[in-house]
């Protein structure tokens, strides 16, 4: 039998081919994810603000989307489109390159600036657009930022940038790099103005643009998985030759380590820099809490010193997190302290107090054995001191009264404290809320230990709870030191006067809030209530006094003791 032909393949006229087989899909209808790969409908993308449906990754925006986005429809006017371009090198192509992009993209230059609102809050907005050759820097670009900045300066506005780019502009050379000093230089002084300047990084912002405008804002924001550095992690691999490690530059990580004060999902951008700008766009305005009496002594239970500290240390004592829904609206917290870190041990953030914006900086012990752990049960490292100043500076600079709440039974002492300058850290808050120039207020609600609580606490008035304390050393060290028996925490306690009852008798703090049962977070309501008068009868005493009395009645408190 014959099999040569049995399996023979036939080509027909209806035969497929590779053209035939091939989907036919529109022009533009699909776009693939460059993370998890999978193809997407644009028009789905774009309903979900440009991220991806399934993965979650987060595509670029073009400029004029991002305005679509962030501004009220009908509101952005365009300012400075057309400026002419150099080409100070005299590189070859450069021109006819710009031109082409400006075509293609239909943008005059890598970055779009004007004015806008953003729910009802005037700003001035920048947003840069990868597509014009990286949104790199070249003399336009810094051009049109620096008059968007010097003209919010004259009409005293805040901006707002949304940083992306690849750096400084290669074909510029030189002049390239002077835009980094040129833009800073207007944004310094725009800040020296009192205004405010929010930095929103997008993917990627890497370069010069880094290390000048876009690490430069008051509060500096990121999305989500953004890559963010200075040199490139090819650059740096090469360098060091050694493998980076996961998730190294991208935004989490500078969160970390202190850069960012925060990382906001793409849905939730317009209404968290609108909340941002409605808190600075008052700067003078008083709260509208009406004075009701003045603070009267309170009478406080006969209790031991040692029956105190322990109720101080208690862990159902309510922390200071657990004061932040009672008393403040809307607080917004901001974290980093720009140089190395951020100490979840210390809170830090702007609340409403019955609609006068506040900075509160709370030391958080933690709740439960995993947040303590997380909070080094509230013994603050030094970028926790470094977070406070900067946050106390940046009331200063927005006229903001400073709340702090105290509770630590001290600062950090490790070996990588003292590498990172724990000493200093705590001299220079010392040194520099003895002369800020807006009102603070100091409250110990639990522990008050040593010089840790003392950098949150030089203070135009200090309160305490009745069983908080606030003393040189914790009873155990004071009796390791003095009489060289730990042991003797009970007896040194009496000793040392540490009790709020004390203190108050000494003038080291001016009001006590009695505790008529021990303080849980169950029962603490009556205590919000008691707390919210007194810091609005504060607030009411301290807002009129002007520069000059405030310090020098500050000073006067240290100087009499």
């Amino acid at each position: 039998m014959k099999f040569n032909c049995t399996f023979k393949r036939t080509v027909g006229r209806s035969s497929l081919t590779a053209e035939t087989v091939k989907p036919e899909v529109p022009e533009g209808l699909l776009k693939k994810c460059n993370v998890c790969k999978s193809a997407v409908f644009v028009e789905e993308v774009k309903d979900n603000d440009y991220i991806c449906p399934h993965c979650g990754n987060y595509f670029r925006v073009h400029a004029w989307r991002r305005v679509q986005q962030i501004a009220d429809p009908g509101t952005f006017e365009e300012w400075d489109a057309g400026l002419p371009q150099e080409n100070p090198l005299h590189y070859k192509g450069y021109k006819e390159k710009i031109e082409g992009l400006q075509e293609k993209t239909g943008l005059d230059e890598a970055i779009l600036t004007g004015k806008a609102e953003i729910d009802g809050n005037p700003t001035v907005l920048g947003v840069c657009d990868s597509r014009f050759m990286m949104a790199s820097m070249g003399s336009v670009v810094g051009e049109k930022i620096t008059r968007a900045v010097e003209r919010a300066t004259r009409e005293r506005l805040p901006v707002v940038i949304f940083a992306c780019s690849g750096g400084a502009r290669m074909q510029e050379g030189i002049v390239s790099l002077m835009q980094m000093a040129k833009t800073s230089a207007a944004l310094k002084r725009h800040s020296d103005a009192g205004l405010l300047y929010i930095s929103v990084l997008t993917n990627p912002t890497t370069g010069g643009v880094t290390a000048s405008f876009a690490m430069e804002g008051d509060i500096i924001l990121a999305e989500p998985g953004a890559l963010i550095g200075f040199a490139g992690p090819r650059v740096i691999r090469q360098t060091i030759g050694q493998k980076l490690p996961k998730g190294f530059q991208k935004a989490e990580f500078l969160l970390e380590h202190g850069f960012l004060d925060g990382i906001v999902d793409r849905k939730q951008m317009k209404a968290t820099l609108s909340r941002l700008l409605s808190m600075h766009q008052h700067q003078d305005t008083k709260s509208t809490y009406q004075e009701k009496k003045v603070l009267k002594e309170e009478k406080l239970q006969d209790k031991s010193a040692w029956e105190r500290v322990q109720l101080a240390r208690d862990k159902e004592r309510p922390t200071g997190k657990d004061y932040l829904a009672l008393l403040f609206d809307e607080f917004t917290e901001l974290h980093g302290d720009r140089r190395y870190g951020d100490d979840p041990a210390v809170i830090g953030g702007i609340g409403n107090f019955h609609g006068k914006p506040v900075t509160v900086i709370i030391q958080e012990k933690g709740q439960g054995t995993k947040d303590s752990i997380a909070r080094n049960f509230g013994m603050v490292s030094p970028e926790g001191y470094r977070k406070s100043l900067r946050l106390m500076k940046q009331a200063e600079k927005f006229k903001r009264p400073v709340i702090c709440f105290v509770d630590t039974p001290g600062a950090f002492c490790g070996m990588e404290a003292e590498e990172r300058g724990q000493g200093q850290a705590i001299a220079e808050n010392i040194y520099e809320l003895s002369a800020l120039k807006v009102p603070v207020l100091s409250i110990v609600i639990g522990e008050g230990g040593s010089g840790g609580a003392l950098a949150l606490a030089v203070a135009d008035q200090v309160w305490m709870l009745e069983n908080s304390i606030y003393s040189v050393l914790s009873p155990e060290g004071f009796a390791s030191i003095l009489w060289k028996d730990a042991g003797k925490a009970r007896e040194a306690a009496q000793v040392m006067r540490l009790t709020a009852g004390d203190l108050k008798k000494l003038g080291i703090v001016e009001h006590v809030f009695s505790e008529k049962e021990p303080l849980t977070r169950a029962n603490m309501a009556d205590m919000g209530e008691k707390m919210d008068q007194a810091i609005g009868t504060f607030l009411t005493l301290y807002e009129k006094m002007d520069t000059e009395e405030l310090l020098e009645k500050r000073y006067n408190r240290f100087r009499k003791m």
